[in-house]
């Protein structure tokens, strides 16, 4: 086990390697100065010029990618073009935010999409079935910010025209100092996210657990007296985990480097509306730290779902 850690790390290091070398050179090329970024437009030549050493853009590109590279290490990650403040601590103060949507939102699609999948498998064809192909249909079809204008309009505007707030608009609330608030914040955010990735999940584990149900162990396992709720959930539900598993390593590491739509409709300064700003700002050190630090969560996830292949499946062992 700890060969097969040290492996993956050292190949998640290369990877985050080649990543920051492609950002950096990329944005390297893209036009745009950074000095005439911090000075504004009525900067001398000789302010620009100094501006350009301080920064250290005057060297070739060589040098300053291995500078960049070696104080990234430590986590220095520059200053922002716009308000020089150190980037890493900005990107540190978003990540509790999408942290929280995402892994709320991740724990109520599971809870969704799950049982809905299993319950469309064993009833094929019944009305069930049809329900939660429907409710897969509807998931799968609605953009994310029609299901987030329409959470806000049904659970915010209605009743705040009745004379009440049943749910908060949007917001975030510290999950350390007001434990309460910071779930009723995020309720609409989660339940957005949730409609949306459910049905992926509802889908996956539909199609898988057809295909589990006619193994010959799961005919077995029938022979042998065992209830029908035991067989599905024990015997054929472990079989659909290691898809479900890969799925959801995959979207939770997408997701924690920015949700960014369901940000911008609720007003939640996570990681995704950083990188929208550090867009439209041109910020070139907040946007390669907001890309590398998916990179990291990308890397990490990878590992955390290999480690679950070998406590899942006997055969990895």
């Amino acid at each position: 086990m700890i060969r097969f850690l040290t492996q993956r790390l050292i190949f998640g290091a290369g990877v985050l390697l080649m990543l920051s070398a492609f950002v950096f050179f990329l944005f390297f090329v893209a036009p745009g100065d950074p000095a005439r970024m911090i000075a504004g437009d009525k900067a001398t030549e000789a302010q620009l010029i100094q501006i350009r050493k301080n920064l250290g853009v005057d060297r070739p590109i060589a040098v300053q990618y291995g500078s960049f590279l070696s104080r990234a290490i430590s986590g220095d990650l520059g200053f922002s073009y716009r308000n020089q403040q150190p980037v890493a601590p900005i990107i540190v103060r978003r990540i509790p935010i999408t942290l929280s949507l995402v892994l709320g939102g991740a724990l109520l699609w599971l809870a969704i999409g799950i049982p809905m999948g299993i319950m469309s498998a064993r009833f094929a064809g019944s009305l069930r079935d049809r329900i939660g192909q429907a409710f897969i249909l509807v998931g799968l079809s609605f953009p994310t910010f029609v299901l987030g204008m329409m959470s806000l309009y049904l659970l915010y505007f209605v009743p705040k025209q009745a004379g009440f707030t049943l749910f908060p608009p949007g917001g975030y609330k510290a999950l350390t100092t007001q434990p309460l608030l910071w779930a009723w914040h995020l309720v609409l955010p989660w339940t957005t996210l949730a409609l949306t990735m459910a049905a992926v999940y509802a889908r996956l584990t539909r199609g898988q657990m057809l295909d589990v149900m006619g193994e010959d162990y799961i005919r077995t396992a029938r022979a042998k007296g065992l209830s029908e709720r035991r067989v599905v959930w024990k015997h054929g539900l472990r079989a659909v985990l290691t898809p479900l598993v890969t799925q959801l390593g995959a979207d939770i590491a997408m997701l924690l480097g920015g949700v960014i739509i369901i940000e911008q409709v609720y007003g939640l300064q996570g990681v995704g509306a950083l990188a929208v700003q550090a867009v439209a700002n041109q910020d070139r050190p907040i946007i390669i730290g907001v890309v590398l630090l998916g990179g990291v969560f990308i890397v990490i996830s990878n590992i955390v779902v290999d480690l679950f292949y070998v406590l899942l499946d006997p055969r990895v062992r």
